[in-house]
């Protein structure tokens, strides 16, 4: 599978379910963003330069191409190799693709294990 990495610092924070959609997300235009809402929580992942708080220090990896909705194990096939080696992950996909994040500490493990894994890797 070809991944793109990101190397790039990622903060994910929660907020309360009602937390309006901030105007500094509106206006930032980085590479990757994300918000969610749920019943629960409102979640945002940014650059660590745009939202700095306790949860930074992630890098992210992009799965290249567009995904069609009846391919399967996807995450499965990074994933698995990253728990083995127990790296955890911070998964989200969007209606082309998915995105996974992992701690900057665990990057070159997580390179290391990915492409003994078969992946590709570009930046």
């Amino acid at each position: 599978m070809k991944l793109k990495l990101d190397k790039t610092n990622y903060t994910i924070a929660k907020f309360r379910p009602d937390f309006p959609v901030p105007t500094w997300f509106q206006t930032d235009h980085s590479q990757f963003k994300s918000i969610t809402y749920t019943a629960e929580e409102c979640s945002i992942i940014m650059p660590t330069e745009s939202l700095d708080t306790a949860e930074s220090d992630w890098f992210l990896l992009k799965i290249e191409g567009i995904l069609d909705f009846s391919l399967t194990g996807i995450l499965h096939k990074i994933a698995t190799p990253l728990a083995e080696k127990e790296i955890s992950i911070f998964a989200v996909s969007t209606y082309n693709t998915d995105y996974i994040l992992m701690k900057q500490a665990n990057l070159d493990l997580a390179i290391t294990t990915l492409t003994t894994a078969g992946h590709q890797i570009t930046e």
